[in-house]
């Protein structure tokens, strides 16, 4: 949302966080499926007419559903892995590391999507990392569980992508541990995709529309956006 928000300030958004779900990176392929095409559900009651799945673990599961809905077509939905492997479709010779939730490696879909573009990366999951994000764990005990990961391994590599919407609020600590390994977060290339392919006239409205309370997300809404947005809760 800060990256579309940055290049389309006109645009009218509708943000649906589904926090009585969360987390999505544990739940099997027939769980996201379902989750996802209930969010579509919730989503078009809105007033939507386009569509970016802001979860990776979503991307896993969105082709198969999205055509459930006669109103929505494939042009109108931007998901995270399309635009990741676009973006880095260029570094052939990259030795490239994906971090993601179990769901989104599990699924193979961005070794997938990057096997077809002729580049193989390796896949790590950290399955309780965008939990511990979600629910405010302490700076050190998140840079453990990334430390603990990563440490022994990436300096085999020279990109680390953050296959997870969550792990660029704590990007300070993966620049820590990293080092000069280069950080991609989809969440700009995904922004670009969205600038070119869909319409950013409006009034530059900014509504969240969450399923169950959080403070986490309130206080990050606040953050990012100041008094620009608002937050309802799903009935």
């Amino acid at each position: 949302m800060r990256e579309i928000k940055k290049l389309l300030p006109k645009a009218d958004v509708v943000y649906f966080g589904d926090f009585k779900n969360a987390p999505y990176g544990n739940k099997t392929p027939e769980e996201l499926g379902v989750l996802t095409v209930l969010g579509i559900q919730r989503l078009l009651s809105l007033g939507v007419t386009q569509i970016v799945t802001a979860c990776n673990s979503v991307s896993a599961s969105i082709l198969k559903p999205m055509f459930d809905f006669p109103d929505i077509k494939q042009t109108e939905i931007i998901e995270m892995v399309g635009p990741t492997t676009r973006a880095l479709g260029g570094r052939k010779d990259a030795r490239i590391l994906l971090v993601a939730t179990e769901a989104t490696v599990r699924s193979g879909i961005y070794q997938d999507s990057f096997r077809d573009a002729g580049i193989y990366i390796d896949a790590l999951p950290l399955p309780h990392l965008a939990g511990a994000i979600e629910e405010g764990t302490s700076v050190p005990g998140m840079k453990g569980m990334v430390r603990n990961s990563l440490e022994n391994i990436i300096k085999d590599y020279d990109v680390l992508i953050l296959g997870c919407t969550h792990y660029p609020l704590i990007r300070e600590i993966f620049d820590d541990i990293v080092g000069d390994v280069k950080i991609f977060d989809p969440a700009e290339s995904v922004a670009k995709e969205v600038k070119e392919r869909f319409e950013g006239k409006g009034e530059g409205k900014l509504k969240f529309v969450i399923s169950r309370d959080s403070k986490f997300f309130r206080d990050k809404v606040s953050e990012l956006f100041g008094d620009m947005a608002t937050i309802e809760i799903l009935k």
